[in-house]
């Protein structure tokens, strides 16, 4: 793991109040994607962080709980996608696919039909359908590019990156680049744009 990495997530869930939640499908997301290594022992370790809960897609979990799942997932799932920003990224695209699989998710999909910038449009209100916390704003550069700013969110900037990237890949946009920075310890910018 890099330097700090620890450190960082465990800073993440300081900053977390019991008011910030998160649905159940996130959680269950990621344990899938650390059960399809096949490694018992890993998969363990993921539900030793959780305490041996279960989840229910629709309900709402405390998100420090997500980010120490998360924190260890990324952990497990380093050697197979080739170090722990590549596995951060692959778990943000599977939250992607899973989000949009579920109830919730498929009623956002046809509403915003198949025009992604409808579907960026509506981001804040999208969000806020799968987490209690924080802020999202799209700004458009042009006709394929723009800038999504999140402000306070409890997962890294690598996560993220790889919500977008899935997003635009389910979309069928080719050529897709996603760029996040870290402005602060929960806000990031993410540039995309596509040809």
């Amino acid at each position: 793991m890099p330097e700090g990495w620890d450190e960082e997530m465990e800073r993440r869930c300081e900053l977390a109040t019991p008011q910030d939640t998160a649905r159940g499908l996130f959680f269950t997301s990621i344990l899938e994607a650390v059960r399809a290594l096949g490694d018992e022992a890993a998969l363990a370790r993921c539900q030793q962080v959780l305490g041996g809960q279960n989840f229910v897609g629709f309900f709402n979990y405390p998100i420090e709980q997500l980010v120490r799942l998360s924190g260890v997932a990324t952990r497990e799932l380093s050697g197979r996608y080739g170090g722990p920003d590549k596995a951060a990224r692959a778990l943000g695209r599977k939250a992607m696919v899973d989000f949009l699989a579920s109830a919730v998710g498929n009623a956002v999909r046809v509403v915003a039909g198949k025009d992604i910038r409808l579907f960026l449009g509506s981001v804040q209100t999208i969000y806020r359908m799968a987490a209690s916390y924080g802020e999202r704003t799209v700004t458009w550069n042009g006709p394929r590019s723009g800038r999504l700013l999140i402000r306070r969110s409890f997962l890294p900037v690598e996560y993220h990156e790889g919500v977008l990237e899935e997003l635009f890949t389910l979309y069928g946009v080719k050529d897709v680049k996603v760029r996040g920075q870290r402005e602060s310890p929960l806000d990031g910018a993410y540039d995309f744009s596509w040809e």
